[in-house]
C-alpha cells in the first residue's frame, strides 16, 4: 500500500476538507502535518455540516485512525472543544483520535502574544488568525516551546518553568503589556492540560510507519495552501509552516520515499484571506457576486475571502514545488452562470513577462495578469454524477487548466456533498 498525501495549491480554502473526507472511506489512518487552530476544514455528509479545525476530517468516516502530528501545533482547549462537538454530532472519536508525544503545545499566552504583536503592526499587519500559532512555532524553534511529552510527565514541570517563563515574561515587557505569567498560573496550565491531552498521547512516529510496514492505507492531510507557505509563499503574508510536501516528512516523521501520489487541490477560481500581493483578484463588484456564489468566508475566522480568476501560472509553481500527480478542481458549480471565464496563463511584473508565479512578488511589484477567456456552461452541474454528462464548455475548461498546469486533473467537485465528486479518468488512489 502507500501514502498519499492531499494539500491545497492555492492560498488554502480550496476544498481540501472534503476531499480528505471523500478519500478517507478508503484510509485506515489519516495524519494531520502541520499548523494549528488558525485552519479550517469544512465537510458536508448528508446535509450535515462538520468543521474542523486540529482534527484530521478523516475522524467523520467510521473505524478510520486519525493522528495530529509532531508538526502541528495544538491549543489543548482547542482541541478539547472541537472533541465535544463531534461528539455532539454523533461521531465516536474516542480510541480513534491520537497526538504525537512530540508535538507542541499551543498556550494561552502564545494566543495574547499574537494579539499584542499583531496590533503594534499597524498598517503592516500579515493578517494573522489571532490564535497564537506563528508564536508557538517561533518558541518551537527558539527552543522555548512545549512538547506534550513534557507536560504529560510532572517531574519536568519544574524545568520548564525556569525556561520557558522569563522568556515569555520578557515578551510581555517588549510588548509594554502589563501581562505577566507567574509559576502557578504556569503549572495549574500545565496540570489541566496534562488531565485532557494524556489519553491521546501517542508515539506518532511509531505509529505511522507502523502502519505504513503493516500496509496499511495512510493518507495525510494538510492544512492551509502551498502559497501560505513558510518558505514558498507569498512572504511576510504566510502561514508559520509548511504545508508543502516536505512537510509531510517532518511533520509525522515518514522517510519521503513512502510517499507514492501527492493529490493537489485547486478551486477552478482562486481565493485568499488576509493581506499579501493577489495577480487574478476580481474587482469589488464582481468579487462579491462570487463571494456570495461561492460562500467564501473564512471555516475559522468569518472573514470574507477575496476572489480572483484560476491562476495556471500560480499552479504552475505549486505543482512544481509539490510534485503533485494528481490535481483535483473543487467548486465548479460556482462558475454555472457566468457567460465567460478566464484563466490567468502569466504575468507582466514591472513590464517582464513571466508565465510561472515569481517567488519574489510582492504588494509593490506592479502585476497584470495575462488571460485567455473561455465561454461558461451557463447551466448548473449540481446534479451531473458522472464524467461524461459535463457540458462540454466545462470539460473544455478543465482540459485547459489540466495543458496549462502540466498534470492530470482526476476529479472535478460540483457541490459541497461526498457524492458530488466526480472522477474525470479512472485510478485508484491508494493501489500502486
Amino acid at each position: 500500500m502507500s501514502v498519499v498525501v492531499v494539500l491545497g495549491l492555492q492560498w488554502g480554502d480550496e476544498g481540501k476538507g472534503k476531499v480528505i473526507d471523500w478519500l478517507s472511506s478508503k484510509a485506515d489512518l489519516v495524519a494531520r502535518y502541520q499548523g494549528g487552530n488558525n485552519a479550517g476544514h469544512t465537510v458536508l455528509v448528508k446535509g450535515q455540516q462538520y468543521i474542523l479545525h486540529l482534527i484530521p476530517s478523516g475522524i467523520i468516516v467510521p473505524g478510520t485512525r486519525c493522528l495530529i502530528g509532531n508538526g502541528v501545533v495544538v491549543n489543548p482547549r482547542a482541541l478539547k472543544k472541537e472533541i465535544e462537538e463531534m461528539e455532539g454530532l454523533g461521531i465516536e472519536v474516542a480510541g480513534r483520535l491520537f497526538v504525537s508525544e512530540n508535538a507542541h503545545c499551543l498556550m494561552p499566552y502564545h494566543e495574547r502574544i499574537d494579539q499584542l504583536q499583531e496590533s503594534g503592526r499597524g498598517a503592516g499587519k500579515i493578517g494573522t488568525t489571532g490564535r497564537g500559532i506563528g508564536v508557538a512555532y517561533s518558541d518551537k524553534v527558539g527552543r522555548d516551546g512545549l512538547r506534550f511529552c513534557d507536560i504529560v510527565n510532572e517531574r519536568r514541570w519544574d524545568w520548564l518553568a525556569e525556561r520557558v517563563l522569563p522568556h515569555i515574561n520578557q515578551q510581555y515587557a517588549a510588548l509594554q503589556a502589563e501581562d505577566r505569567l507567574e509559576v502557578g498560573e504556569f503549572k495549574a496550565l500545565l496540570a489541566e492540560f496534562k488531565e485532557f491531552i494524556k489519553p491521546y498521547i501517542v508515539d506518532g512516529v511509531s505509529m505511522i510507519n507502523d502502519a505504513i510496514q503493516a500496509d496499511e492505507r495512510v493518507l495525510c492531510e494538510g492544512a492551509q495552501g502551498i502559497m501560505l507557505d513558510i518558505d514558498f509563499g507569498t512572504y511576510p503574508y504566510v502561514t508559520s509552516s509548511n504545508p508543502s510536501t516536505g512537510g509531510v516528512c517532518t511533520g509525522l516523521g515518514i522517510p519521503p520515499m513512502q510517499i507514492k501520489r501527492v493529490v493537489g487541490v485547486a478551486k477552478a477560481y482562486t481565493t485568499r484571506v488576509g493581506e499579501g500581493p493577489f495577480p487574478t483578484e476580481y474587482d469589488d463588484v464582481f468579487g462579491l457576486k462570487v463571494r456570495t456564489l461561492g460562500s467564501e468566508f473564512g471555516a475559522t475566522t468569518g472573514r470574507p475571502r477575496r476572489c480572483g480568476w484560476f491562476d495556471a501560472a500560480l499552479l504552475r509553481r505549486t505543482v512544481q514545488i509539490t510534485g503533485a500527480t494528481d490535481l483535483i478542481i473543487t467548486k465548479l458549480d460556482v462558475l454555472d452562470t457566468l457567460e465567460e471565464i478566464k484563466i490567468c496563463t502569466g504575468y507582466k511584473v514591472n513590464g517582464k513577462e513571466h508565465d510561472i508565479f515569481p517567488c519574489g512578488l510582492s504588494k509593490e511589484d506592479k502585476v497584470e495578469p495575462i488571460y485567455e477567456t473561455l465561454p461558461g456552461w451557463q447551466t448548473s452541474l449540481c446534479d451531473i454524477r458522472n464524467a461524461a454528462d459535463l457540458p462540454r464548455e466545462t470539460m473544455d475548461y478543465v482540459q485547459r487548466i489540466e495543458q496549462l498546469v502540466r498534470t492530470h486533473v482526476t476529479a472535478v467537485s460540483v457541490g459541497a456533498e461526498r457524492d458530488q465528486t466526480i472522477l474525470t479518468r479512472e485510478i485508484s488512489f491508494f493501489d500502486l
